[in-house]
């Protein structure tokens, strides 16, 4: 078992890695009747588009023996309806250090091909941005 997510009631829920312990919660967000004091469901799947990128990243970055710490992701999701679904999520990622072109563009596929980003649905935009220093 990967987590177990408890309803807390008030449409909120929280949820515990089994192997880490660590737990979140989750509130609906305000336009779907929630009070939006945490992250909401489809927050939690667009910003984990963005830790997956920069985890990936990250391991490669490992490999050509680079540190990517501070690296940050700032992450937009948009909603649709009917049905009620993310139709976008704009991700800007902004490294703290210069790359040469050959790094940039390793790093930059890695990030675009990371497993969350395969494991959306197609019909979800992806604006992926890079800003180097």
């Amino acid at each position: 078992m990967t987590s177990k997510v408890t309803y807390l009631g008030n449409l909120r829920a929280e949820s515990k890695h089994i192997r880490s312990g660590n737990t979140y919660i989750t509130d609906a967000p305000i336009d779907n009747n929630g009070k939006g004091e945490a992250f909401s469901p489809t927050d939690t799947v667009a910003t984990g588009l963005a830790s997956c990128m920069l985890t990936v990243m990250g391991v490669k970055a490992n490999e050509l023996n680079m540190d990517m710490s501070g690296t940050t992701a700032e992450v937009t999701k948009t909603m649709a309806s009917n049905p009620r679904r993310i139709s976008k999520i704009e991700v800007v990622i902004k490294f703290p250090f210069k790359a040469d072109e050959k790094t940039k563009k390793i790093l930059e596929h890695t990030a675009k091909t990371c497993p969350l980003h395969y494991s959306l649905h197609p019909d979800i935009e992806r604006d992926l941005t890079f800003y180097w220093q």
